[in-house]
């Protein structure tokens, strides 16, 4: 039968990307090449991987099973050329990272260029997923998730925290003035979230020594968008510290209703799907995380 792992690669590939003509662009061949490495797989199998339509590719009871094989064999081939790396101490391979765009931006783009340095043989690949991903079905190896984790069969490693703080711009305040108190937030300009609405209460005590449920003058779904609103004197925002540090250092925005605050962290952590023990690439990525978030001021 002699299937090649090239062979097995391209199948993932179709998959994975749904077509295979993103197939061909993901793995740097022609369409036609990828086509004919596809049926050249399914003739030495003796069988139909994927069944073709006009407007997508599915797979057959035979492709799925063979799909599990498929990725048990890739992964045990990256692990032998990690384990080789690994014996000269110095981890390589592709590495795909998974994060919401904010802490992407904010957090870990910022660090990227010091891992590189300590970690060259390591290929990143940096993807921005706004809800939770199935990591195994996006061949994602590790996610940085924040907030509280939900029940998963996903082993998680804590990485750091980080505050949550109500802000504006100095300009927003020199018009409007600065609340005195959280009863005063209604008569402002409020910036929230569309979704979910658990993100629209704000780490303040009402008078009754409740938490503050805000309703947004303006919504967005993006946090990063809302505190593009805010620094452009938009209204009241509550964001996290590993957001918004750099700009109240810079001055762009301040901090709101401090004495009121309650200390509400937002933890961070990196998921992983391998209940193998952690790759090298995994390891060297997650601990570099940590230990640069640590000594981050948005941790402070």
């Amino acid at each position: 039968m002699n299937i090649t792992l090239d062979e097995i690669q391209n199948f993932i590939a179709v998959v994975d990307t749904g077509s295979i003509t993103s197939a061909a662009q993901q793995l740097d061949q022609t369409v036609s090449a990828a086509s004919r490495t596809l049926a050249r797989l399914e003739q030495k199998l003796k069988t139909t991987l994927l069944r073709r339509t006009t407007r997508r590719l599915e797979l057959t009871d035979e492709g799925e099973a063979f799909l599990e094989r498929a990725r048990e064999i890739v992964a045990a081939v990256e692990n032998a050329e990690e384990q080789m790396a690994t014996r000269q101490s110095r981890p390589a391979g592709r590495l795909r990272v998974d994060a919401a765009t904010p802490f992407m931006l904010h957090a870990v783009v910022p660090l990227i260029a010091g891992y590189r340095e300590r970690f060259p043989d390591v290929e990143l690949e940096l993807l921005s997923s706004e809800g939770f991903i199935d990591l195994l079905e996006r061949r994602t190896d590790v996610a940085l998730r924040i907030g509280r984790l939900k029940d998963s069969t996903l082993h998680a490693r804590p990485i750091g925290t980080s505050q949550i703080r109500c802000l504006a711009s100095p300009a927003y305040l020199a018009r409007h003035g600065e609340p005195g108190t959280p009863a005063d937030l209604p008569k402002h300009s409020l910036l929230g979230f569309t979704e979910p609405e658990s993100l629209n209460e704000w780490p303040l005590l009402d008078e009754k020594h409740l938490p503050v449920r805000i309703k947004p003058t303006v919504r967005a779904a993006s946090g990063e968008t809302l505190r593009q609103l805010a620094i452009e004197g938009n209204g009241i925002v509550c964001l996290s510290d590993f957001m918004t540090h750099a700009d109240r250092v810079a001055g762009r925005l301040a901090e709101v209703l401090p004495q009121h605050r309650t200390e509400f962290r937002q933890p961070i952590n990196a998921v992983y799907y391998r209940n193998t023990a952690i790759s090298a690439r995994i390891a060297s990525f997650v601990t570099y995380l940590s230990e640069a978030i640590g000594e981050n001021g948005f941790c402070e």
